[in-house]
């Protein structure tokens, strides 16, 4: 468990564990990010587009942070892409959880995950106008690198990766 200081009515601490990609609490945040994605873009990938057993481990992993009331706050996951690379998805803190380090927590521990299975870098997409995801991935080591999806358009989506 990870305790911050928190905002009022939000509980300070927190803990981040392996969940299942279709269980309601993902679900329900999946929901909240493409709620936001769509306010942002007017539009947004559909979330139970991606297959819930892409997350599985050995070849992937999501992971779900609830407070200590067990109110889902955060989520993220990664998946293979193809030998040596995984992708980073879904990644979403809500809005009155950000600025307490959660993203920063559970990319790291997705980061690790993929290291432990022999992962060799990690690539990721994110919206042109998600500041903060954009500044998170920057610090840690992430640079841009051409679309690796098809029909994406640049000034809108962000191809990043990092080496692990």
């Amino acid at each position: 468990m990870t305790s911050r200081p928190g905002n009022p009515g939000l509980s300070s601490a927190w803990s981040i564990a392996p969940a299942l990609y279709g269980s309601p609490a993902v679900q329900q945040l999946l929901r909240n990010f493409r709620s936001s994605q769509v306010a942002l873009y007017g539009y947004a990938d559909d979330p139970s587009d991606t297959p819930p057993g892409e997350f599985v481990p050995p070849r992937g992993l999501f992971l779900l942070a609830r407070d200590s009331d067990g109110e889902p706050l955060g989520c993220g996951g990664w998946h293979l892409l193809c030998p040596g690379a995984g992708e980073i998805k879904r990644m979403y803190v809500r809005p009155e959880a950000r600025g307490r380090a959660l993203g920063r927590q559970i990319l790291q521990r997705l980061e690790a995950d993929a290291r432990d299975q022999g992962l060799d870098y990690m690539q990721l997409e994110t919206g042109a106008l998600n500041g903060a995801a954009l500044a998170l991935y920057a610090r840690h080591g992430y640079s841009s690198i051409p679309s690796y999806r098809e029909g994406r358009d640049p000034e809108i989506n962000r191809a990043l990766r990092r080496a692990l």
